[in-house]
């Protein structure tokens, strides 16, 4: 099951910009370790729960896990070997936009080297560089 919204304004969009960094979601929240990007790009419904199965099944029903990022942006596509024109094909799959400095995914109630252990797991499904990132003091 991929993660798309239940229902939205308009059913295609446009490819829009990626410049800039993020300015939303740049710090922990909610968990002790996080993963924060480091390149903008486009991260698919599918990837997203790639991750979330690749931490919850390493956490073996340890620990919490936050998303922190949902695909609410179409992607249209149009049929292999069709010709040109005919307007713009149909919504394909669902992405979310990242921008350098985005959380992804927090993860909290485990130690430090099981974090880095599931996020780098995480981090290999995805197409973006990331770092890990921890929480200085308990807030």
């Amino acid at each position: 099951m991929a993660l798309m919204p239940v229902r939205t304004k308009f059913r295609k969009m446009q490819k829009g910009s990626r410049a800039g960094f993020s300015k939303a979601a740049n710090f922990l929240d909610f968990g002790e370790f996080g993963m924060q990007t480091l390149e903008r790009g486009w991260i698919t419904g599918q990837q997203i729960e790639a991750c979330r199965v690749a931490i919850t099944r390493f956490f073996n029903r340890r620990g919490q896990v936050w998303i922190r990022i949902f695909p609410d942006k179409s992607v249209s596509k149009k049929p292999a070997e069709t010709r040109m024109g005919k307007g713009k094909g149909n919504p394909d799959h669902w992405v979310a936009v990242v921008r350098p400095g985005r959380v992804l995914f927090e993860v909290g109630g485990v130690t430090r080297e099981m974090a880095q252990t599931a996020l780098r797991l995480a981090a290999a499904k995805i197409g973006v560089r990331t770092r890990f990132v921890e929480r200085l003091e308990r807030v």
